[in-house]
């Protein structure tokens, strides 16, 4: 057993060597390995001759072999010589930056900081890679003003600590106001540091300080962005940016800078004005927009340059909010009695006269509370004090323009100009204003009642004019009747005298005397025609023509008869003789009036020569008599009889 055992030692110093190569190689040779991501920190524990055997007081790193923290580390790969008994390796990772993260650097050692100052300045130093050059080339103790980015890196922790920090981001529509840290005292007299070129934004700090910037508040401002600044020498507030609205100007007032000449000249005695980048106000405002403004440095005075109202009363107020604290003006009349009217004033501030404005009064606000409100108060209750409540009222049109005329000439003084003033609501006292409001009730009964009777007479015109309009047909029906009667009359006429010439035709035809008769029966026709022609414009006229007409033909009838009678008379006188003619119309006449003369008696003979003949006449002339006597039957009595 022992034999086989001896036999196969070597077997088990391969695997021992194997195994524990490392081990061996590290005792043996001072072989060490660092990992690729790994760097070795190397601690000397002991040096046993030469020059620096110490470090000097002081420092914690050594820096030419002296025993201690070695600045110099191992980068990964394989190393000789690093005895176990005299140097110690620790491996640590190597040091990674986040994106969007900064590492800042404190060293542990190194030269001191100046007085005065609590940033160390860069030196180069491979991004504090290399701690050897970084010690050798002045590298200070404390907080460094470089710092390394986004990357990894192979840090020495011995010497150097690295805090993880945020990257500085300025978000859209904010401006970052800078404070630094470090750098020169503010001058005396300045409330923030001198302007510094050639830094990047502050991210190159050392370049910063090269250049004389100052501690503290920094007139520069950076914008929206991603910024790598060392927040140990920066500190940055956000604010939003600064707006000047359509229809304004800004009115830069700067707290900073030196001190510059007036540019106003002698005429404005009220402060300077100043070119732009002096201490003061600027003379030049800035338009409508969005300004990086910093606002401990610099003030943004709005002035509105359109049309401006402002309104003294209680219920009102415009979105500017100039007037939210004016109220409706209490003023008191002649007579003794308060009252309150309400007034809007319009004013325009011109863009050039606007940093006037501000010189003179700081703000808007001041402008109205100091001038406008006191102006235009006064202005009113005097104006009310020189007259009573009714004629204020009444003169109310006049009063408005004297307030204008008056307000525009006091503003032009203060470079604002007056675009017209207006009175709004005047409210009298109530008692006051139940007399003028009766009375005004009155004055409008009054007119209401005209206005009625006016309307009651023009409705009894157009009521006039509608019967006028109805009738209108009436008329023309009449207007018609009587044409038609005309005509028909002038065709009764006509057939009148067609009829009478008839009728006289007839008559001649008959007799001499028949025509006369016809032509005077033809005018009477003719008369009765006329008569019917005139029935209702022209009736009277009718009638008297016809009156006329008939006379007229009974004339003629009368003068034919006449004439035909006579004819007669002497054709039955030349056949019966005259005296036989004379008594037989007397006879005739007698028997026509029922005339008895004689009695009823037997006729006859007297014995006289005439005695047949009288006779033949006795019994003609009773004969006649019997002819013409009357119809007596229904008479109560009756003849007797001879």
């Amino acid at each position: 057993m022992a034999t086989a055992l001896s036999n196969y030692w070597w077997i088990m110093l391969v695997i021992l060597c194997v195994v524990g190569y490392k081990f061996v190689l590290r005792v043996f040779f001072g072989m060490v390995i660092v990992p690729e991501d790994r760097i070795g920190l190397v601690t000397k524990k002991f040096v046993l001759f030469g020059e620096h055997t110490s470090l000097p007081d002081g420092r914690i790193i050594a820096t030419r072999g002296e025993a201690g923290f070695q600045a110099q580390t191992l980068a990964p790969g394989l190393y000789w010589m690093k005895w176990i008994w005299q140097y110690s390796i620790d491996m640590t990772p190597f040091t990674i930056i986040p994106e969007g993260k900064i590492g800042l650097i404190l060293s542990k050692d190194g030269k001191e900081i100046p007085t005065g100052r609590i940033l160390a300045r860069k030196v180069e130093s491979d991004n504090f890679q290399d701690a050897v050059a970084f010690l050798e080339n002045g590298g200070q103790k404390g907080r460094q003003t470089a710092f390394i980015t986004t990357g990894s890196y192979r840090i020495n922790t011995y010497l150097f600590d690295v805090v993880i920090a945020e990257q500085t981001k300025v978000f859209e529509n904010m401006v970052g106001i800078v404070t630094a840290l470090d750098g020169e005292p503010i001058p005396i007299g300045q409330i923030a540091g001198k302007f510094a070129e050639g830094h990047n934004n502050f991210q190159d700090f050392d370049q910063f300080l090269e250049n004389g910037g100052n501690r503290g508040l920094q007139p520069q401002v950076i914008l929206a962005g991603s910024y790598y600044l060392n927040t140990w020498g920066v500190q940055v507030e956000q604010i939003p940016m600064t707006e000047v609205p359509i229809g304004s100007v800004g009115v830069v007032i700067s707290y900073i800078g030196e001190e510059g000449e007036d540019m106003t000249g002698e005429s404005f005695k009220h402060g300077n004005i100043v070119a732009k980048g002096q201490r003061g106000v600027w003379m030049e405002p800035l338009g409508p927009g969005k300004y990086a403004i910093n606002k401990y440095t610099t003030k943004l005075e709005p002035v509105p340059t359109t049309n401006l109202v402002l309104n003294w009363a209680n219920a009102r107020s415009e979105s500017h909010n100039l007037d939210k604290n004016l109220s409706t003006i209490t003023v008191r009349s002649k007579d003794g009695f308060p009252f309150n009217l309400d007034v809007a004033q319009i004013i325009h501030v011109p863009a050039n006269e606007a940093p006037k404005v501000i010189r003179r009064f700081g703000s808007m606000n001041n402008l109205v509370s100091q001038v406008l409100e006191p102006t235009i108060g006064n202005y009113f209750r005097n104006s009310a004090q020189d007259s009573d409540v009714i004629s204020f009222l009444s003169t109310r049109k006049e009063r408005q323009e004297s307030a204008k005329n008056h307000i525009r000439a006091v503003l032009d003084e203060y470079n604002v100009n007056a675009v017209d003033t207006l009175i709004g609501d005047i409210v009298p006292p109530e008692s006051l204003m139940k007399t003028l409001t009766d009375r005004k009730i009155a004055e409008e009964e009054q007119k209401t009642y005209q206005t009625q009777k006016m309307a009651q007479e023009q409705r009894q015109g157009v009521e006039k004019e509608t019967a006028i309009a109805d009738m209108q047909k009436e008329i023309v029906r009449a207007s018609q009747s009587v044409e038609i009667a005309q005509r028909t009359a002038d065709a009764t006429v006509k057939k009148a005298e067609g009829d009478a010439t008839s009728l006289k035709l007839s008559v001649n035809a008959e007799a001499e005397a028949t025509k006369m008769r016809a032509n005077a029966e033809a005018e009477a026709t003719k008369a009765r025609a006329g008569a019917q022609a005139e029935a209702t414009k022209l009736n009277a006229s009718a009638e008297a023509e016809r009156i006329s007409k008939t006379g007229l033909a009974e004339a003629e009838k009368i003068m034919a008869i006449g004439k035909s009678t006579a004819e007669s008379y002497e054709l039955q006188v030349s056949a019966m003789g005259g005296d036989n003619f004379t008594r037989f119309k007397i006879t005739e006449e007698i028997a026509k009036g029922n005339i008895k003369i004689i009695p009823d008696v037997l006729i006859g003979g007297s014995g006289s020569s005439d005695g047949p003949i009288s006779g033949l006449l006795g019994l003609k002339l009773m004969e006649m008599m019997e002819l013409n006597k009357p119809n007596t039957n229904s008479g109560s009595e009756t003849n007797p009889t001879l």
